[in-house]
């Protein structure tokens, strides 16, 4: 494990290069032996920065959900990260491009929750029960350190990933909210354009056979650290598409099917 100094500095290089819109190196080289808890510790620290700074968690991304992204990192579970109520952008919405460093974009599901969710033996059933509702939603992720070292030309690997909040930088929501139970959610299907321009398509039964079984491992993964997941709290369950970058001035469509559409424009 890192020392404490350790994890405070690199959280907080973290956090100076989200605001100053430049990535910092990757920080796998820069501490060899550095492990997946030492990349959920940096990401605790850097959590209770913002938090320190008046930002208030509103939910919880899930990521590397599905199989060929774990099998890539040499991985066997999903990683998470922590959404911020300045990440939240609504269908429509002119979004700043220079806020962030190297965006890119990525279709999901958000579950909102009615009820808490605590504990290592939570079950689909208990997540499909205690969502209130689910809706079309995309993730907005970025990259605080480099995603490909400049001297190297080496990608970085996932305890980078993880310290870097899991990538997460936004969330945009939109489309028509539907009871969980209302529908299939496995065959929820979407198709995301870009400048009128179709990028990716993919069903929801592509993040872990289901999208909530992503929530499930989060309840239980967290159960341990005695932390639950909380009504209100939106949590993203993976993405069932490969992310797409974002130019300024991208304009992005998202066709949901029977579960509606959104979009939105960096500027």
């Amino acid at each position: 494990m890192l020392d404490e100094k350790t994890i405070t500095a690199a959280a907080k290089a973290l956090n100076q290069a989200e605001k100053n819109g430049e990535p910092i190196g990757q920080l796998g080289p820069a501490y060899p032996g550095m492990t997946i808890d030492d990349g959920y510790a940096i990401q605790q620290e850097w959590t209770a920065l913002k938090i320190a700074e008046g930002r208030r968690i509103v939910g919880r991304k899930i990521g590397l959900t599905s199989r060929a992204m774990q099998q890539m990192f040499n991985l066997t579970e999903p990683d998470y990260g922590t959404m911020f109520d300045d990440m939240v952008f609504a269908d429509g919405t002119d979004i700043p491009f220079d806020r962030f460093i190297v965006p890119m974009v990525e279709v999901e599901l958000a579950f909102y929750l009615g009820e808490r969710l605590e504990g290592d033996q939570v079950t689909l059933t208990d997540v499909l029960r205690a969502t209130e509702y689910v809706s079309p939603a995309v993730e907005l992720i970025d990259a605080r350190t480099h995603r490909v070292d400049p001297e190297t030309g080496k990608g970085r690997q996932v305890t980078d990933t993880i310290a870097d909040n899991a990538a997460c930088a936004g969330i945009i929501t939109g489309g028509r909210p539907v009871p969980p139970d209302s529908v299939d959610l496995r065959w929820i299907g979407a198709m995301l354009s870009r400048n009128g321009v179709v990028e990716e398509a993919g069903l929801a039964g592509g993040v872990l056979n289901h999208p909530a079984n992503g929530i499930v491992w989060l309840a239980r993964r967290f159960a341990k650290h005695g932390i639950a997941l909380e009504p209100g709290q939106i949590i993203l369950c993976g993405s069932f598409t490969r992310p797409v970058p974002v130019r300024a001035g991208d304009t992005f469509h998202l066709d949901y099917g029977k579960l509606g559409s959104m979009g939105f424009r960096f500027v």
